[in-house]
This record gives C-alpha cells, sequence and structure tokens, in this order.
C-alpha cells in the first residue's frame, strides 16, 4: 500500500502537479482504496489548489473525512486503528506498547480528533514531512526506523501495492507490540503471506490487576483467540494489569 516516493507541493507546482499531490494524499491517508467522486473532499482540494491551506492541514481533513472515520476508526479494533493511523500518518509501526496505550487512552478519553491532531500536530511528523510533503512509508529508511523490529513491524502492516488497509479489521502487531518481540518476515503465499493471528489461541498472563489486589503475588491467566486479543488486551490495560506474557497454544 504505502509509497516510499517523496510527493511535495511547491509554490510553483501547476495544476497537474497538485492533482499528483491530492492523489498521493488520498492513497497514503486512506490506505491506498478506490475514491469515488462522490467521496472526495471538493472543498478541501479547493483550499489546496489556491493554498489557502498546505498539504498537511489537507492531510488533517482527509484523517478527520467520514470516508476514513467509517473505515478505520468504526470497523476496526481500536488496536488496528492505531496502528493504521501511525502507518497513514507516520509512515511508520508504532514501536512499542506504550505508543499503543497512550493513543488508545488519548482516543477513549479526548476522542476521534484529537487522536488524529496528536499524530499530524507531532513534532515527529513536522520534522519527516513539514508543510506540504505527503506523508510516505519510511519503512525502507534506517533513520526513521532505527530497531530493525521497526521494519520488522512494517512488513505485516505493509502487503503491497495491491492491498487496501480497509479489508483488514484486526491487528496485526498486537502480539509482537504487548511482548515487545520481533516477528519474522515471512514471504508472499497464496493467502498473502501474513501471520494469520486470528486463527491462533494464545494464553496471556497478567499480575498486578486492580481486581487483583489483594492477591498481589498472583497471576491471572487468559486463553484468548487471536481475533479477541485487541479487546483483552484493552480490558488488561484499563484495570492496570501488567502482562507478563503471550504465548501461542500449539
Amino acid at each position: 500500500m504505502a509509497d516510499s516516493t517523496k510527493c511535495e507541493l511547491w509554490p510553483t507546482s501547476g495544476v497537474d502537479e497538485v492533482q499528483a499531490v491530492i492523489r498521493a494524499v488520498y492513497k497514503q491517508v486512506l490506505g491506498n482504496p478506490h475514491v469515488m467522486e462522490s467521496e472526495r473532499l471538493v472543498t478541501a482540494e479547493s483550499q489546496l489548489c489556491d493554498r489557502s491551506i498546505s498539504v498537511r492541514e489537507f492531510v488533517r481533513l482527509v484523517a478527520k473525512s467520514d470516508f476514513y472515520s467509517t473505515r478505520y476508526f468504526q470497523k476496526c479494533a481500536p488496536y488496528r486503528f492505531v496502528e493504521l493511523n501511525f502507518l497513514h500518518l507516520l509512515g511508520r509501526a508504532p514501536q512499542d506498547q506504550t505508543e499503543i496505550s497512550e493513543h488508545i487512552i488519548r482516543c477513549v478519553e479526548q476522542g476521534y480528533d484529537a487522536e488524529i491532531d496528536s499524530y499530524i500536530d507531532s513534532d515527529e511528523y513536522q520534522t519527516a514531512f513539514g508543510e506540504n510533503v505527503v506523508p510516505y512509508y519510511r519503512g525502507r529508511s534506517s533513520e526513521a526506523n532505527t530497531k530493525q523490529v521497526g521494519y520488522n513491524r512494517m512488513s505485516l502492516l505493509d502487503r503491497g501495492f495491491a492491498q487496501i488497509d480497509s479489508a483488514v479489521k484486526a491487528s496485526q502487531l498486537v502480539y509482537a507490540v504487548a511482548t515487545n518481540s520481533a516477528n519474522a518476515i515471512k514471504p508472499s503465499t497464496s493467502r498473502g503471506g501474513a501471520y494469520v493471528a486470528t486463527e491462533k489461541m494464545f494464553k496471556i498472563v497478567v499480575t498486578g490487576s486492580k481486581f487483583d489486589r489483594p492477591r498481589r503475588l498472583s497471576n491471572t491467566t487468559y486463553i484468548v483467540a487471536g481475533d479477541n486479543m485487541s479487546p483483552q488486551i484493552q480490558r488488561i490495560n484499563r484495570t492496570s494489569g501488567k502482562i507478563v506474557s503471550i504465548t501461542e497454544i500449539l
């Protein structure tokens, strides 16, 4: 899906170049969909064409559109929503559980708009893209991902130019991020090459949950299906539990 080609709007850019920027924003931010004429943000496009808004503000409007909200906020698991926000708006995968938890908490407490703004108003966004560069996949840049784990995780999020992100509703990184472990880069197969976590069963061992406080030294074990990992880990986080381990049940 994600493109590593830098697309920038210049003061001297002509009509064709502006249209190329608009297409690049739709492709990157919306996850490589087919955008019908009726779904385009005509007013925002016009504002970009006459330079009354920057590319960064156009990205913000696209990310806050009904198109994005319907496909990624309303229909995806929360972990999937956050990991795709990282991909679409910062061009990288989330690095650790702290990043994921921070954004889920913000979305719950402050709302959808605040969650989107937190990426676009970040120092990282400004440093990487500034005002007039379309966000792009930075997974191949050692500067963007100083850890090997970041590159590996991008392999689960970005499955090539034919992928439409809205076709995948479940988190692809919940296991790797929750356990702070690296995932193997797997070759493509007839099933798309991605690790099919939703068909697996996992054992989650937790300690320190609030409801466990009378038994401070005890652990709680959960057996969950892969497609239920995201909501289960959210419930654990809400009880201040610490995940000791997540292991696949063979």
